[in-house]
């Protein structure tokens, strides 16, 4: 027993039971204290590696990180632009849009106006259906809201279609269709009552925007109906001035690109600057090159939908000036153009100083068409007291550019109104359209370069085919037959007569006296 304590004891010795052996170790202390370090190295090596991979994994992650941030901050500034998801067009889209549309001409003649034909519709009817068949919403655009307003003087006139109309604006409510209106007049006493009566009322800031004013006068009733035209909310435009507007029904293809001018207006409110980044829902539908397809009272046509300043054209959208050409360029044998004011230039302040320049795209393209295509050219603009001198001296310009051309022919007239106290002239022509042989442009703007460059506006182009009948359904034959029957009645003048009657005035005088003052400052400067 000694002994084997003894031997169990021995340092350097182990008993090895099932043998009955002594052996001698497997390893010396030396080699187990090699083997050790060599296993700290190897954990040590693993670590180094754990965290050289860990730390990738960090910096990818941030770098994931860092870029979906990126990714959401221009998600986030394009959606910040205009509102992406826009307005809900009720499910219409260009594959279920009505496109077999119902077209009526609708005007106002001040009761003391005496023509030989009949008229058309009166626009105070005209506007009443449209609200009568309103089942959903009405949107609306004007440049003025005084449809309850007075003149105060001598005598005060009221206009009861003008009160009926806005009486009948404000009982949507009751009917529970929803009321929109865009407008650049944020002091209308009309506009804040109606905000007041339940109706959605949003200010563009024009003055911001374009130095000019939102001169856009359209409707749109449930997505289908439209109406488009001179006439703003305005009593005077329902009583006292000749307007001419079109109202078009079941056409919700055309409602539709209409109501994406409108939902651009809708999102500019609060903003002092144009997006540069467009929404598909503002973006035009058809346009000049690929305009809708449609039949109107039974006639086929195409149509699109324009629009001015440049500025507020998207991507596809046609400009007012392109879609005016369009239709002078495409007239094959007479163009008849009836507008409140003409006058090719643009005048616009910079730095405290006017600054004017010729706009020369109209007038080019109707020397043109009269002088090299042989087209009968005819201009019937209004006598008022507004009328610029330099009206005269273009007009006498592009008249005389006949002179000695059998086969060319620009004549150019005078329409009066009647003016009253107060410098308001009553019985005005406010039309704002051209017609030829093959379509029509009616559009909100008077044909003066700053009109197009500063003030927003619509424009609506019908076009028939060449080979189309003719029948007093078209919206071709309608309009023609109403410019010349303006034309030929005795409330128009002749150029010379009219440049006669203006330059003798006071205001002619005044307006020109001004103009050679502008001048010559600039010159100086």
């Amino acid at each position: 027993m000694q002994d084997r304590r003894f031997v169990s004891e021995a340092p350097g010795l182990r008993l090895t039971p099932d043998l009955g052996l002594f052996s001698a170790p497997l390893a010396r202390p030396g080699n187990s204290m090699f083997s050790g370090a060599q296993q700290q190295d190897y954990s040590a090596m693993i670590w180094l590696k754990r965290r050289d991979k860990l730390e990738r994994s960090q910096q990818k992650c941030i770098a994931v990180f860092a870029l979906v941030c990126c990714f959401a901050v221009l998600v986030a500034l394009i959606f910040s632009a205009v509102d992406v998801w826009g307005e809900d067009e009720d499910g219409v889209t260009e594959e279920n849009c009505s496109r077999n549309c119902r077209i009526v001409l609708v005007e106002n003649i001040p009761g003391e106006l005496s023509f030989n034909s009949s008229s058309h519709l009166p626009l105070t009817v005209g506007l009443n259906h449209l609200l009568d068949q309103a089942k959903l919403s009405v949107e609306i655009v004007s440049p003025y809201w005084a449809l309850t307003s007075t003149d105060q003087g001598a005598r005060v006139y009221t206009s009861y279609q003008g009160q009926y109309l806005f009486q009948r604006l404000l009982s949507l409510k009751s009917r529970g269709v929803k009321l929109k209106v865009v407008s650049d007049q944020p002091n209308s006493t009309e506009l804040k009552s109606m905000a007041d009566r339940y109706a959605e009322v949003r200010y563009v800031n024009m003055t911001a925007l374009t130095r000019g004013r939102l001169l856009s006068s359209f409707w749109v009733v449930d997505r289908k109906h439209i109406y488009i035209g001179s006439a703003g909310m305005n009593w005077k435009a329902l009583s006292k001035l000749k307007e001419l507007g079109i109202i078009v029904y079941d056409c919700s293809c055309l409602a539709m690109d209409l109501h994406r001018i409108f939902s651009f207006y809708w999102q500019l409110q609060y903003r002092d600057y144009i997006p540069s980044i467009w929404s598909k829902r503002v973006t035009a539908v058809y346009s000049r090159d690929e305009p809708l397809q449609l039949t109107l009272n039974n006639t086929d046509a195409s149509a699109y939908v324009s629009t001015s300043p440049e500025l507020f054209c998207p991507k596809g959208r046609s400009r007012d000036i392109d879609a005016i050409r369009h239709v002078i360029r495409e007239a094959k044998r007479y163009i008849y153009i009836s507008v409140t004011d003409y006058l090719p230039l643009v005048n616009r302040s910079f730095r405290g100083s006017a600054i004017i320049r010729y706009w020369s795209p109209i007038d080019e393209m109707l020397r043109e068409a009269a002088v090299l295509k042989e087209v009968k050219v005819r201009l019937l603009i209004s006598l008022w007291t507004r009328t610029h001198p330099l009206t005269f001296n273009f007009m006498t310009s592009m008249q005389a550019l006949c002179t000695g051309l059998p086969v060319c022919s620009i004549e150019v007239r005078f329409y009066r109104g009647k003016e009253q106290m107060g410098g308001f002239q009553h019985r005005m022509n406010e039309n704002k359209f051209v017609v030829t042989d093959n379509a029509v442009y009616i559009g909100n703007l008077d044909w003066v370069g700053s009109e197009f460059a500063f003030n927003a506006g619509a424009g609506l182009v019908f076009q028939e085919p060449e080979n189309q009948q003719d029948g007093r359904d078209s919206i071709v034959e309608q309009l023609t037959a109403a410019f010349e029957r303006d034309w030929f009645s005795p409330y128009t003048i002749s150029l010379l007569s009219g440049s006669t009657t203006l330059q003798e005035s006071q205001h002619g005088k005044q307006k020109l006296q001004s103009l050679k003052t502008k001048t010559e400052s600039r010159e100086h400067e």
